[in-house]
């Protein structure tokens, strides 16, 4: 019973970790994150495997990456500027989401 117990645990933990990558996903397709990158390839911007690479084992790269999305930023991946992105084309949730999705890439 035990076994089963943690089993069904474990699918809803995995469940919900989908369930949230997939929301991440609808979230950076609607603030328009996808106009400009790619999950594994660079477009205007890094792919988001190359962002994930970049900051691998980087503990504070979670504020640092939400901050620059908010903020925008140049000059890191090229010349291209990435402009602003205020709450009102993506939320606080959705941003924290957004950014721990690219950083499992």
């Amino acid at each position: 019973m035990r076994k089963l117990t943690l089993m069904l645990a474990a699918m809803g933990l995995a469940l919900s970790a989908s369930s949230a990558m997939a929301g991440a996903d609808e979230a950076m397709n609607k603030a328009g994150c996808m106009a400009c990158h790619a999950k594994d390839k660079k477009l205007v911007g890094p792919s988001f495997k190359d962002i994930a690479a970049k900051y691998k084992g980087d503990k504070a790269a979670p504020a640092k990456l939400a901050d620059k999305v908010r903020k925008g930023g140049a000059g890191a991946w090229g010349p291209i500027p990435m402009p602003p992105q205020g709450p009102d084309r993506i939320n606080d949730q959705d941003l924290k989401d957004s950014v721990d999705s690219i950083l499992k890439s």
